[in-house]
C-alpha cells in the first residue's frame, strides 16, 4: 500500500501535474511516453490522463473558488460529490466532449491511443483484478482488507486530500484570493503538494516547498537529481 500511494502520488505530481498542466520542465518525446506507461503502471485501475488531468487543472487555476471551477468546497456540498462533479468534468474534457478555450489545451501532452487503452474498463477491471488477488494471498487479518478501496481509489483519493482538505485546512504564506492553503508544515504525505498556498501563488515554480525552512519539497529534489542525470530539463 505504500508504495501504490508514494509511486502513483510522484507520477502524479511529477508527470501529470508539474509537466502536463505547468510545464515546469521539458523532456524527450521518448521520456514523456515512458511516463505516461509508468504513469499507468503506478496508478493502475484509477490511471488519470495526462490531458485530462493537464487541462482540467489549468482550469482550476484560472478559476479557483468560483463557479467554474472542476473543484471548489465553496461550491460543493461534499467531499463526496465534488469528487462526482470533478469525475464528470475530467471525463468529459478528457472524451473532448466539451469546448475548452485554447490556452488551457495548449501544450498539454497527449497520447490518445495510450489513453483509450489505460482508461478502458478492461484495464481498469484487470488491475482491480490484480489488487484482489494479491489481497486475497497476502493479506493476514480481516482489518487489511480496508485498504482495498483505497487501492481501487488512490488518485481520486490523492485529489480529493488537496482540492478539499487543503483548501480548508493549513496555513498560507500568501495572501491569494482562493482558500488555498498549505496542508502540512512538512509534507511527508504528498510529496510536496501539500504546499497548496505557494503553489496558487507561484504555479509555474517546480519547487513547491521552499518558503519556510520546514517546507521540504521531496518531488522537486528527485527532479533537481532527474534534471542533473539529463533525464530531464528544468525551467
Amino acid at each position: 500500500m505504500i508504495f501504490l500511494w508514494y509511486s502513483g502520488l510522484f507520477f502524479q505530481t511529477f508527470f501529470l501535474h508539474r509537466y502536463a498542466a505547468h510545464q515546469t520542465f521539458t523532456m524527450s518525446k521518448f521520456a514523456e511516453k515512458v511516463c505516461f506507461f509508468l504513469t499507468w503502471l503506478t496508478q493502475g485501475s484509477n490511471y488519470l490522463s495526462a490531458y485530462g488531468y493537464g487541462v482540467m487543472h489549468r482550469m482550476h487555476h484560472a478559476y479557483a473558488d468560483t463557479e467554474k471551477d472542476p473543484h471548489s468546497p465553496k461550491y460543493d456540498a461534499s467531499l463526496f460529490s465534488m469528487m462526482w462533479r470533478t469525475k464528470n468534468i475530467y471525463q468529459d474534457i478528457n472524451n473532448q466532449k466539451i469546448e475548452v478555450a485554447d490556452k488551457f489545451t495548449k501544450n498539454v501532452p497527449q497520447w490518445k491511443s495510450f489513453d483509450d487503452f489505460a482508461s478502458s474498463k478492461l484495464s481498469r477491471l484487470t488491475w482491480g483484478a490484480l489488487y484482489t488477488l494479491f489481497f486475497i494471498l497476502f493479506t493476514t487479518a480481516w482489518w487489511q482488507w480496508l485498504f482495498l478501496p483505497v487501492a481501487f481509489l488512490m488518485a481520486p483519493i490523492h485529489g480529493v486530500i488537496i482540492n478539499w482538505f487543503a483548501h480548508i485546512y493549513g496555513y498560507r504564506n500568501f495572501d491569494v484570493k482562493d482558500t488555498s492553503k498549505n496542508l502540512l508544515p512538512f509534507d511527508f504525505l504528498m510529496m510536496g503538494e501539500g504546499y497548496h498556498n505557494n503553489h496558487h501563488a507561484y504555479s509555474g515554480r517546480a519547487n513547491f516547498g521552499g518558503v519556510k525552512w520546514h517546507e521540504i519539497d521531496v518531488t522537486y529534489y528527485i527532479m533537481v537529481v532527474l534534471d542533473k542525470l539529463k533525464l530531464i530539463k528544468l525551467k
